[in-house]
């Protein structure tokens, strides 16, 4: 049984309602939401959200009616662990036990199908605790990323010994992207948050990875679309 779904809060301080924003002729959580429902791995589909009208728009399309979120996962400071677990139990209510909970971000709608298939396969292979989706760093803490330090005088965020003059030189660091997740049930239900397990990467190219935050990224995640549309 495995369980897909997608978080969508009703607020938001960068993009005033985009969960339900408009873009390339649909909603734009419904970029996530029809790849769950075409997922033939997917047995059940729940979207966790304090929006009425995205909660009736993603039941009318299939997704199990497990009630709105409640108010205290539905705050600017609440994070994604507490929301999947609320939803894990609420959908394993109706459905079961459950075999892997799949998360898509509705902010990070260029994920390709076979991103998600490929997903699943490698922590169906791999049985870590979650696999996570991520790409390589476009900046690295090893050379090109800096901090001040008590003087106000920039320094290598990790510097090595001898140093780093080519970025080839440094260490590979990946993005965490928030686009696709493959959590296993039981991590979930112990765990209090996402780094207290075996994590592994699920890489996938950058231009797949854009998370939409501001309105600047919704018109590049918007020109991205409809470039891969025309193609």
């Amino acid at each position: 049984m495995i369980i897909g779904h997608i978080g969508a809060r009703k607020g938001s301080k960068g993009l005033p309602g985009k969960n339900f924003r408009a873009i390339c002729g649909k909603p734009l959580i419904d970029w996530s939401l029809d790849q769950l429902f075409a997922c033939p791995e997917v047995d059940a589909v729940v979207v966790s959200t304090d929006d009425e009208a995205i909660y009736a728009h993603a039941v009318a399309k299939g997704a199990l009616e497990i009630g709105l979120r409640p108010a205290h996962l539905a705050t600017d400071t609440a994070g994604k662990w507490g929301v999947w677990q609320h939803a894990l139990e609420a959908c394993e209510a109706i459905t079961g036990p459950a075999t892997a909970f799949l998360d898509l971000d509705c902010t990070s709608p260029l994920r390709l199908p076979e991103d998600i298939a490929n997903a699943l396969v490698l922590f169906a292979e791999q049985s870590p605790d979650m696999v996570m989706s991520c790409c390589e760093a476009r900046k690295n803490p090893y050379f090109n990323l800096v901090e001040p330090d008590a003087t106000g005088a920039l320094q290598v965020s990790k510097p090595l010994p001898g140093g780093v003059v080519a970025r080839q030189q440094a260490p590979v660091v990946y993005e965490h992207a928030a686009s696709t997740y493959v959590v296993g049930p039981g991590y979930l239900r112990r765990a209090s948050g996402l780094w207290e397990g075996r994590v592994i990467p699920y890489l996938m190219p950058p231009e797949r990875c854009v998370d939409i935050d501001s309105a600047f990224d919704f018109k590049w995640v918007e020109y991205l679309m409809k470039e891969r549309l025309e193609a």
